[in-house]
């Protein structure tokens, strides 16, 4: 990945993250901790946060949301995918997957022609990697559907 396209998807990462973490109106405490990881795991410097942050404060939630979709458009299908297994697991970050965050996540799929059960199998696939090295017992029965 050169870092053009390493930029487009860092920030097409930070722009639908963003938007779905408020599309519910609240910003838990778990999906703040849930963006910090995403931040983390996709090496994503410092600049390129405070750009974001400086970007989003002076756009309006469809202006975001466009310029998401071109970002994560100029990215590979491979790129697609991990963006969206990371918002993905975003939506359970709060144990609680919104009826708003679902419709936006599949819209999102919808405009990136990104296929919703690659999706699910591969954040299904890295959430049992991680239990199977973390030691850790999976959490059953704790996810909700909110309307």
């Amino acid at each position: 990945m050169n870092l053009d396209q390493k930029t487009n998807f860092q920030f097409g990462i930070l722009y639908f993250a963003h938007l779905l973490v408020m599309v519910d109106g609240k910003v838990d405490s778990r999906e703040k901790a849930a963006l910090h990881e995403i931040k983390l795991k996709e090496n994503i410097p410092d600049w390129i946060f405070d750009d974001f942050e400086e970007i989003i404060s002076t756009q309006t939630e469809q202006q975001i949301f466009k310029k998401g979709i071109e970002m994560l458009n100029l990215c590979s299908e491979e790129e697609k995918l991990n963006a969206f297994v990371h918002l993905y697991q975003l939506t359970e970050a709060d144990d609680n997957i919104h009826r708003k965050e679902m419709r936006f996540l599949l819209y999102s799929l919808k405009a990136t022609k990104v296929d919703f059960d690659d999706v699910e199998l591969k954040a299904k696939a890295v959430k049992a990697f991680a239990l199977k090295h973390s030691g850790k017992k999976p959490k059953e029965g704790k996810l909700k559907f909110l309307r």
